[in-house]
């Protein structure tokens, strides 16, 4: 059965990005983002923001990971020398040996820019190799476009539509699209592509 502890400190880096775990000392580094790109959080499910709704975000994200359920990153891009955005794996089951990976987003000045293949290809690697989970699953609003049009980009299968299923931070339903990344993909060919795509 793979381990997953919650209390250890995993930190992931290549040339470009550094993702270590979100701290409370944070709200610091992403209030810019919350203060002033609120936009950014139109599709998600939980909004941070404003100073009042980042702190709620951090302090959600930090009570998920120390009971097990989450593991919450900060992204630092190296090439910008800037805090970029967050990211976490959550959904986590040892048992089943998958997770999900999500609550991704990065300011507007870092879009585009290449980051989120560095940040994903870390995320992927470590979860099929170090913590042997065998699927790592995606969910984004079926409205998301360019969310979507990213997870395919780096080889997710498309598995349907939760119709309905979630309230967005507006109050309003969401229907919910469902991607995966099998284990078996991953070292067939999908690890190897997506390295090429990096670089």
């Amino acid at each position: 059965m793979p381990a997953f502890d919650h209390t250890e400190i995993y930190s992931l880096e290549d040339d470009r990005v550094r993702l270590r775990p979100l701290e409370e000392s944070d709200l610091i580094n992403l209030l810019p983002f919350a203060m002033q790109e609120p936009e950014l959080w139109n599709y998600s499910l939980t909004s941070a923001a404003g100073e009042e709704g980042l702190h709620d975000y951090i302090r959600q994200a930090l009570g998920a990971r120390w009971s097990g359920k989450e593991y919450p990153f900060i992204v630092f891009d190296k090439k910008a020398n800037a805090y970029a955005g967050s990211t976490r794996f959550y959904d986590i089951q040892p048992y089943h040996a998958s997770l999900q990976l999500g609550y991704t987003w990065y300011g507007k000045d870092f879009q585009r820019t290449g980051l989120n293949r560095h940040c994903k290809f870390l995320l992927l690697d470590f979860a099929f190799g170090q913590l042997d989970m065998e699927r790592v699953e995606f969910r984004a609003d079926a409205r998301n476009e360019r969310s979507i049009a990213a997870m395919k980009a780096i080889g997710c299968t498309v598995e349907g539509i939760l119709r309905s299923n979630q309230l967005r931070s507006d109050g309003k339903r969401r229907d919910s699209i469902v991607l995966s990344i099998l284990k078996t993909e991953w070292l067939s060919g999908i690890r190897d592509g997506f390295k090429r795509l990096q670089y």
